[in-house]
């Protein structure tokens, strides 16, 4: 991982939030993009535009919040952009050639109710490009010892799916549980795991559930991971469960971090 994208809100978790980012991006010796995105709007009944002042403000807002933690030996590259969050982020990821977006849960403190609040939720649902991890609130940077990597289906078709989860491994030396999740909608191959994933994984669990998310219910505490890792596809762990970008935490909510992985096929 050599590039590693934080889009940052207004929330009180931000500080721990970029500190963590520091602290990763540090481990693999990464380059950090720190980027606020403010949108832009005409004062209604007046002709001024608001670009310049919103720009100077969010400009400033990350000049402040760098001031307020240590950056270490990373080299930290901030930007304030305007647009819409997604379509915004896409367009660094591409530029920027970001391999990893670390996101808080929640932007801003509102809705304490909210594991993913709407921006947040908007970006792991709704956003092309690399792999996401959700990083919880206040949580303070560790080595990673044990991965519980979930999923529905082994068969991957998409070249460099998994480079994160084996960049992780080399780094951290850590334990990598492949806990296959057999739901009413499985197909036949669906456990055919390949070369390149097993070579990867420790060790395999199978275990037959409704869904990914309560087949990881089932078996987290008997794995004690310290990051869970799911997959992304369109009718999958963080979509079908929930349609809105929102996710409540009655529903959804992690301690560890949550790798996030693109689709596979």
């Amino acid at each position: 991982m050599k590039n590693i994208l934080v889009p940052v809100g207004t929330s009180k978790n931000t500080l721990s939030h970029l500190q963590y980012a520091v602290d990763f991006a540090e481990a693999f010796g990464a380059k950090l993009y720190v980027v606020h995105i403010y949108k832009v709007f005409t004062k209604a009944g007046t002709m001024i535009n608001l670009d310049h002042i919103l720009e100077r403000e969010s400009k400033d807002y990350l000049i402040e919040l760098m001031s307020k933690i240590d950056t270490k030996n990373v080299e930290v590259v901030t930007k304030a952009l305007k647009g819409k969050v997604v379509d915004t982020l896409e367009l660094v990821c591409k530029i920027a050639n970001i391999d990893l977006v670390l996101i808080q849960p929640r932007t801003n403190s509102v809705n304490d109710e909210a594991f993913l609040g709407e921006t947040s939720g908007k970006i792991v649902k709704q956003m092309n490009g690399p792999v996401t991890m959700i990083v919880p609130e206040g949580f303070v940077f560790e080595p990673i010892h044990n991965i519980l990597m979930a999923m529905k289906s082994a068969i991957i078709k998409k070249e460099n799916a998994l480079e994160s989860v084996k960049a992780l491994k080399a780094k951290f030396k850590c334990k990598i549980d492949l806990l296959l999740v057999k739901t009413p909608f499985h197909k036949e191959g669906d456990f055919d795991v390949n070369d390149e994933l097993s070579e990867l994984v420790d060790d395999i669990t199978t275990t037959e559930n409704a869904t990914t998310f309560q087949g990881v219910l089932r078996h987290y505490e008997s794995h004690n991971p310290n990051m869970l890792c799911v997959v992304r596809r369109k009718r999958g762990f963080f979509t079908k469960k929930w349609e809105k970008n929102v996710i409540l935490k009655k529903d959804f909510s992690s301690s560890i971090p949550v790798l996030v992985l693109s689709e596979l096929k």
